[in-house]
């Protein structure tokens, strides 16, 4: 699930993108003007900001170069206006894209998952708040850490990385534990307890994703 920081003057608008999103897997912050989202941005993370610029106080193209001086989150400027110099003018002070009004939901969509798939690397994976990062070589969930051994840490990526796919109990000893091992069996299972323990101590719905299918081994499923 990906934070959206949206940026707006009119409270109707907002609420509309809001709308647009939340049932997409984004979970979004409004912020009714250029002051209040600084703020929100002092305080928190984003994954991606959808700017307005025609705002009273201070315009999106001022806001905009205000953000790019703490952070690199992705930039798509919202606005009525669509005429070449001014789509030139929001990507030369830093925004990634640009839409107009009246906004095509599916375009929207679109725009928020291509710059998203080129910032988030390969070897991380986030589902619904819960994050394997492999380069880090941390899990967590909604930025609690979860202290996992290697082994649980491996077993979650290979899960997550294929999703709906059912791992035997074997391709898992094989995968984790190596061809050569003496491993059985029992001993997947009780780092599978271990590691669903660990993960609904947290807060996440383990139960909802590790998923056991009976006599074969084990799935991730994505919701």
């Amino acid at each position: 699930m990906y934070s959206v920081l949206i940026i707006d003057d009119e409270k109707r608008m907002l609420d509309l993108l809001a709308l647009y999103l939340r049932p997409h897997d984004y979970t979004c912050k409004k912020a009714q003007g250029a002051n209040e989202a600084l703020l929100f941005l002092e305080e928190e993370d984003f994954d991606i900001v959808l700017l307005d610029i025609m705002m009273p106080e201070m315009d999106g193209w001022e806001l905009c170069q205000e953000i790019r001086s703490i952070s690199d989150v992705p930039i798509i400027m919202v606005t009525a206006r669509d005429q070449k110099e001014d789509i030139v003018k929001g990507l030369k002070l830093g925004a990634d894209d640009y839409i107009a009004k009246p906004i095509n939901e599916n375009e929207l969509l679109a725009r928020m998952e291509a710059l998203l798939r080129r910032r988030t690397p390969a070897n991380r994976i986030e589902t619904n708040g819960l994050v394997w990062d492999e380069e880090r070589y941390e899990l967590s969930y909604k930025n609690q850490p979860i202290k996992v051994t290697p082994k649980e840490f491996a077993m979650v990526g290979h899960l997550l990385k294929k999703p709906n796919q059912v791992f035997s109990r074997e391709q898992l000893i094989d995968l984790i534990w190596g061809f050569d091992t003496n491993t059985e069996g029992r001993t997947v299972d009780s780092h599978v307890r271990n590691m669903r323990e660990k993960i609904r101590q947290v807060g996440f719905p383990i139960d909802d994703h590790f998923k056991t299918v009976w006599g074969v081994g084990y799935k991730w499923i994505n919701k």
